[in-house]
């Protein structure tokens, strides 16, 4: 079966778009080919930093004949209907349409039967709409627009402006040429013929800039690699970034050392060539007294060069390995000595900022954090801190953690924020506090936690587990959280500029990571007493005085405590005030969002949302763990035979409530009466729901959710024997009113392990 080939040939695509670009190729060419009837046996993408490229393979010669039903409007329907169904499906007159009929009478019904086209001309209209329209996350227009004409003159517009009589190409570079053909492996394949913005499609590609820069002509996808390769480029971008780890690590091991591997480099570096050398270069020794992050951070983004370190002490070795585009007559001296130069001034700089921000603690940098606006409406990084500073205090008891160390890092969290370093090098935030604190002698926890105050940042991120470090942590998240719900900058669909779902879910992974017990209602609103005491009405100015105090070196410690309580109590009274910024609604909606958080989080773990949803949906819960635990209970239950069939008698219970209640327009809460209790089936079932009730709750004092769920299992035979034997719509009423009850009474007792209502399946 026929291949096709396709090389959009231009000059620099920028590396992080090209693997979007191949992706976004491959789907629409594909999409259309299918959509067009032109199923095809496998698709595969390629990318450098001159091109992207895709093979198609087992494509149809020619679109089998389609035949198509087009329903019109009635017969006798207005001109004005028949004549768009006309246009719409392509017929001349009325005459070639049928007339079918249905339950609402005769209508019209278009037949069309479409002859199937070969596959080059189908593709050669769908090749050149996919690059008028191609997604480029940034897109540039070059050449001469062609403008419309009356006669001899140009068509102007009201304005002054030229109209254009066609599409201005953009593109992510100047495309300079295409490539695209289709045929069998049997035979000589064709060009496929079209022409974008006076670009014709053709069979020729291009080589490496330098080693073989002239036009080569290939066929298939087979002749296209391996001309490419003798010209010095390699297609495939995974190829590339295999080649480049592969050599580096050669290299690193020549040396005894080892590659600190990075993959967003390395998937960088592959875009930025297309035919790799991996040179090993070195730089001064002096220089390794700078933090090793530093040196990374530095050799990473100035050069895009990996470092390297000693396997026997795991430092960082005066090595780095660069990755050239060509094979230089030299063997890469001259490319060596050039990145070694110039890193070599960059890390000089590096070295200035280290030595200079060091003759300033961390401390004596805090009132520089006033002139820092964290967010218009949510106060400066000074104001931060003092937030953080105070929730920290409330969250340390429940994780254990140092009072006092606690507030040591809490107040520092920040201050790295105004060093050069950090100014720099904005990344390494948190990471340039630990080591300016381990630079004073502080206390190694509390630099701990300011570096890791950040984390988890990310899904495969590491959880913070000294209890100090989870104390600022969980307070640097919550603060965010809160004070952004508070001035609704909340995510929408995809956009999430303030990374509220990250740090939401960072407070789960911490919370769920170290077993901690924390009421995260309490701890919400607290952090939203903060906000509206430090940006609310009344109480800002005395208590900003009282934190300055608070925080000062000299005061005593037992001078500190009255102080942080008196602070605590003026935060309490704001945030409880009538003037509150952040009302109990916007902690509903933040506990609403933490349950969405904790669904994915638990799908990703292989836990069903739904039974997210009927934990979360009981009154009080917002204990995380607890959530958790349920939810693990409630899932090995439901997966018995037990649980599946209890569930079968919930929801026959609750249907017949449901119904009844609607019926009668009331409900039927209520203890039922003993005495009207007739059927020996009921009464067990009465008597099984109260031991049950007592032993679920019970278990859930406990804490301990299997048992209350082992408990809950008991129901099972009674409700059974209960539908089986006892009609509940009698016709006494007041037996028909007690039944109801009853099962109004299986309702409850559900509900005291999760709402069976949000269970699906």
């Amino acid at each position: 079966m026929p291949d096709l080939l396709l090389e959009l040939f231009s000059e620099e695509i920028p590396a992080r778009m090209q693997r979007g670009a191949m992706e976004n190729l491959k789907r629409l060419v594909t999409d259309k080919l299918v959509d067009a009837g032109l199923t095809y046996d496998g698709a595969k993408a390629f990318a450098t930093p001159r091109r992207i490229a895709l093979a198609v393979h087992g494509l149809p010669a020619k679109q089998p004949d389609r035949r198509e039903e087009k329903k019109g409007p009635r017969v006798g329907a207005p001109d004005a209907a028949v004549q768009g169904f006309l246009k719409s499906a392509g017929l001349k007159s009325i005459g070639e349409a049928k007339v079918q009929s249905d339950k609402k009478g005769d209508f019209y019904l278009a037949v069309i039967e479409r002859k199937g086209r070969p596959a080059a001309e189908v593709i050669a209209e769908i090749i050149p709409d996919v690059i008028w329209k191609f997604p480029w996350p940034k897109s540039m227009r070059w050449g001469e627009p062609v403008f419309a004409k009356a006669g001899e003159d140009y068509v102007v517009a009201g304005d002054g402006n030229y109209v254009l009589e066609k599409p201005w190409l953009s593109w992510v570079r100047p495309l300079h040429s295409i490539l695209c053909t289709f045929g069998p492996e049997t035979e000589e394949p064709e060009i496929v013929k079209f022409e974008i913005d006076g670009i014709k499609a053709g069979d020729i590609t291009h080589g490496h800039r330098v080693h073989a820069p002239g036009p080569i002509k290939v066929k298939r996808l087979e002749d296209y690699l391996a001309k490419l390769h003798a010209a010095k480029v390699i297609p495939d971008p995974d190829r590339r970034k295999a080649d480049i780890l592969a050599d580096a690590k050669d290299l690193a091991l020549a040396q005894g050392l080892e590659l600190v591997e990075d993959e967003g480099l390395l998937e960088e570096v592959a875009g930025l060539v297309e035919w790799p050398v991996v040179l090993i270069a070195s730089f001064d020794t002096a220089f390794l007294g700078i933090p090793p992050e530093v040196i990374r951070a530095t050799i990473r983004n100035n050069q895009k060069c990996f470092v390297l370190r000693d396997p026997k002490t795991g430092k960082l070795a005066n090595k780095f390995i660069t990755v050239a585009n060509q094979e230089a007559s030299d063997g890469g001296e001259a490319i060596k000595a050039g990145n070694a130069r110039v890193i070599r001034a960059r890390l000089a700089d590096a070295k200035f900022f280290w030595e200079q921000d060091r003759k300033q603690t961390l401390e004596e940098r805090l009132p520089k954090l006033k002139g820092i606006v964290f967010h218009e409406k949510l106060g400066t990084q000074a104001e931060r801190v003092a937030r953080m500073l105070w929730l920290a205090r409330e969250i340390a008891p429940a994780v254990k953690a140092d009072l006092r160390k606690t507030e040591h890092a809490a107040l520092r969290t920040k201050a790295d924020l105004v060093t050069e370093m950090v100014g720099e090098f904005p990344e390494l935030q948190g990471v340039m506090g630990k080591y300016y604190a381990f630079a004073e002698g502080i206390d190694p926890e509390v630099a701990a936690a300011i570096e890791e105050h950040y984390k988890p940042q990310g899904p495969n991120d590491r959880v913070p587990a000294a209890p100090i470090s989870i104390a600022v942590a969980l307070a640097d998240k919550i603060d965010t959280l809160v004070g952004f719900w508070a001035i609704d900058e909340k995510p929408t669909g995809s956009k999430d500029p303030y990374a509220l779902r990250r740090a939401a879910l960072g407070v789960i992974r911490l919370v769920l990571d170290n077993n901690l017990r924390l009421p995260l209602s309490r701890t919400l609103h607290h952090a939203g007493s903060l906000i509206t005491a430090l940006h609310g009405e009344g109480k800002r100015a005395q208590i900003e005085a009282a934190l300055d105090e608070l925080v000062s070196k000299g005061a005593p410690e037992s001078e500190r405590d009255r102080l942080a309580r008196s602070v605590s109590a003026e935060w309490r009274k704001a945030g409880e005030s009538e003037h509150a910024v952040v009302h109990h609604e916007t902690i509903v909606g933040l506990l609403s969002f933490f349950a969405d958080r904790l669904k994915v989080h638990l799908r990703e773990s292989g836990a069903r949302h739904d039974l997210v949803d009927a934990v979360f949906a009981l009154p009080g819960q917002d204990d995380l763990l607890l959530i958790v635990r349920r939810v693990e209970a409630l899932g090995k239950f439901l997966d018995t035979d037990d649980g599946k069939n209890l569930l079968v008698g919930y929801r026959r219970a609750a249907n017949i409530l449901r119904d009844e209640e609607k019926k009668d327009k009331r409900g039927y809460a209520g203890e039922p009466d003993p005495k009207l209790l007739q059927a020996p089936e009921e009464k067990a079932l009465a008597a099984a729901i109260s031991k049950v009730e007592q032993d679920v709750e019970a278990a859930i004092k406990r804490e301990d959710f299997a048992a209350a769920m082992t408990a809950i299992a008991k129901l099972r035979a009674p409700v059974d024997a209960f539908f089986e034997k006892v009609t509940v719509n009698a016709e006494d009423k007041s037996l028909r009113e007690n039944r109801l009850k009853l099962l109004d009474r299986i309702r409850a007792a559900t509900r005291t392990v999760a709402d069976f209502s949000r269970i699906e399946g």
